[in-house]
């Protein structure tokens, strides 16, 4: 499990240092990688074109591992991400990432899971719900 933690940690950051460092060694050929609000990509040569593209336009300023669950081909990981785009917009959130693992400890498979990180009680008044007027996440 130490392998397959190390090449999640490796994921994450290059993402941080804005740098490939073994995109094609970590990823198969024909992974499926899908991001919490939608987007997918389909195969390794496309999440090296997502990356090196997102990184002209963004720069991911924290990305904490919390915790890891294994089990077989699987690994969840549970984080904290925040990054900043060009525009200035700001966003951060708490998520889960589904891995499947090749035989050959490759990433075969892989999708992330976003919750708000602002979160309140809507019944802190009482029995009758009082939801924000703000429009919902992405994700």
């Amino acid at each position: 499990m130490d392998k397959r933690e190390k090449i999640i940690r490796l994921w994450f950051d290059m993402w941080l240092q804005k740098k490939d460092l073994g995109i094609e060694d970590i990823f198969s050929d024909n992974v499926l990688y899908i991001e919490s609000w939608g987007p997918q990509y389909h195969g390794v040569a496309k999440v090296k074109h997502w990356f090196e593209e997102w990184n002209t336009r963004g720069t991911v300023l924290q990305w904490d591992i919390r915790q890891y669950f294994h089990k077989e081909d699987q690994t969840i990981v549970e984080w904290y991400f925040k990054n900043t785009m060009d525009d200035g917009r700001v966003e951060g959130f708490d998520g889960m990432t589904l891995v499947k693992w090749t035989a050959e400890d490759k990433i075969c498979f892989l999708q992330e899971f976003g919750c708000n990180e602002h979160r309140y009680d809507p019944y802190q008044d009482g029995p009758v719900p009082k939801f924000r007027d703000e429009q919902a996440m992405w994700f």
